[in-house]
């Protein structure tokens, strides 16, 4: 980039400089890391694009060209390098009932109407959010969607051949240990290699990939969705976009996030959004279902193969339509048993298990763990991190509201400490910390209406007014005192507190 010598150990780059296509271009270690990460998130993403085009009611060939267009456009479009984005099952639960009621075109425009919602949510500014998500509720979604990883891997245990079982430990060994060896090649690679061989010529009949649906064997092409181009077909397909749209930023945004702090390397959110956007536009465009970031197969190209760049992303898609399309008779004979030992796998490296320990607990308070806890048990009982999250940041905020509204303290001088400063009987209240619509709901009570002089001073010099109910609250002070024939002066309020009284004291009632 800027004339330095490119060396090819992986080791001695920074993070920014793996994440850097032209150097990579330039490595064939890096490309090959990058490709073979590629290679095994394509091979994962098969079986679960499947298994979400079968939870959205649609031929699981729409599924595998969503992913194919939603990979290629993110790689180029997107902020947040090495991130996987494909049909997800988070989106495929919210459009389910359009496909039911309306069929796949109304499902087509609705991807389309989607990414023209997120586009314009990023232009609005809605990336600018992440930083209202606790540390906590990051916590939170990250431990859940461990637990939803390794959750979505159990249906594939159950009444299957005893030679699952074994299989699936030979491939968890395989993906622990081999990077002890050499670190090469990706394990989770190596799994599926060695896995399908075993049952290939051994003839060990477990499921397949091939199990899972028919595999397309052509492209995705062009397509306008034939619906009516009226309001009526609008009123129909925007709520299930709206949701999608939010949906699918949510969840790639937290990705997204999830993956800096991974990598040690900043991401464009708000590129991001947009990014998305314009690959949900795209893929309706190519037939395709509704996509957003891949979180479990995001983990696998990071985590468990190395990915670091845009190269990753956009191969994952290509590779796998090509596997799909090309070499469908032979991914469709990849055991289950070998992607499960590769989720389980990374479920178990996901999970923060730093938070859970008890040293960890005793010290963290009890406000924080419960945010954590709502997060998660939210998110596994509804499977949708959206309202997990949604339901940690709300309990944060209530419970953030609760405790700093008892920092707010008021106290009152002695009435003789005041008359050589006014020459009068006066008593002064001194009013300490931040008002807002918690704390100052008991400023009210804080009074001694009916005992106090005839003169009141109230000293705000060391708090400060944030609302328009401290204002309101201030003035129902003023009005009780009235009411009993005494005067009261607030002193000390800073400009922008000043300001916001000057503005609607006295003005918010009848």
């Amino acid at each position: 980039m800027n004339g330095a010598p490119v060396s090819t150990a992986v080791n001695e780059l920074t993070p920014l400089e793996r994440q850097s296509v032209w150097r990579t271009l330039k490595s064939p270690r890096l490309l090959k890391t990058e490709l073979l990460a590629g290679l095994v998130v394509s091979l994962a993403l098969i079986p679960e694009v499947i298994a979400f085009s079968i939870i959205a009611g649609v031929d699981p060939r729409i599924g595998i060209f969503a992913s194919f267009t939603m990979s290629i456009v993110i790689a180029f479009t997107g902020g947040r390098p090495a991130m996987i984005s494909a049909a997800a099952g988070a989106v495929a639960l919210v459009v389910a009932p359009l496909v039911r009621s309306h069929g796949v075109d109304y499902l087509f425009a609705a991807v389309i109407l989607a990414g023209i919602f997120q586009v314009i949510l990023a232009l609005l500014g809605v990336a600018k959010l992440m930083r209202f998500i606790p540390r906590q509720v990051m916590i939170g979604f990250v431990n859940a969607l461990a637990i939803l990883i390794f959750l979505s891997q159990m249906p594939e245990l159950g009444d299957v051949p005893w030679a699952v079982y074994p299989l699936v430990l030979l491939g968890l060994a395989i993906v622990y240990f081999f990077p002890k060896i050499t670190k090469a090649v990706p394990a989770p690679l190596i799994a599926i290699v060695v896995l399908t061989l075993i049952t290939v010529f051994a003839k060990v009949s477990v499921p397949t990939v091939g199990d899972k649906g028919e595999l397309p064997e052509s492209l995705p092409f062009f397509l306008i969705p034939n619906v009516p181009f009226t309001f009526e077909t609008f009123q129909v397909i925007a709520p299930y976009a709206l949701a999608v749209a939010f949906v699918g930023l949510l969840e790639s945004l937290l990705t997204a996030k999830l993956v800096d702090d991974i990598t040690d390397t900043p991401s464009n959110k708000t590129r991001e959004s947009w990014g998305q956007g314009t690959a949900n536009i795209v893929t309706g465009f190519f037939g395709g279902i509704c996509g957003c970031a891949m979180i479990g197969q995001t983990m696998i190209g990071v985590k468990a193969s190395g990915g670091r760049t845009r190269i990753s992303t956009m191969f994952a898609g290509v590779f796998m339509l090509l596997l799909a399309v090309l070499l469908g008779d032979i991914v469709a004979q990849i055991p289950m048993a070998a992607l499960v030992a590769i989720m389980i796998f990374v479920s178990i490296t996901t999970f923060n298990w730093h938070s859970i320990r008890p040293s960890t607990l005793k010290m963290m308070p009890k406000s924080e763990t419960a945010v954590m806890v709502v997060t998660v048990v939210f998110t596994v009982a509804t499977n949708n991190l959206a309202i997990g999250v949604g339901l940690g940041v709300l309990t944060a905020m209530v419970l953030f509201a609760n405790r700093v509204a008892h920092f707010v303290t008021v106290k009152r001088d002695q009435p003789t400490a005041a008359l050589a400063e006014t020459g009068a009987e006066t008593a002064i209240y001194h009013v300490n910390g931040e008002l807002f619509f918690a704390s100052s709901n008991d400023l009210y009570t804080q009074f001694d209406y009916a005992g106090d002089p005839e003169r009141i001073i109230i000293d705000m010099s060391a708090s400060h007014l944030w609302d328009a109910s401290t204002v309101a609250a201030l003035d129902s002070v003023k009005t009780k005192y009235a009411n009993y024939g005494k005067t009261v002066e607030i002193r000390g309020l800073n400009e922008a507190s000043q300001k916001m009284q000057d503005r609607m004291g006295g003005k918010l009632s009848d």
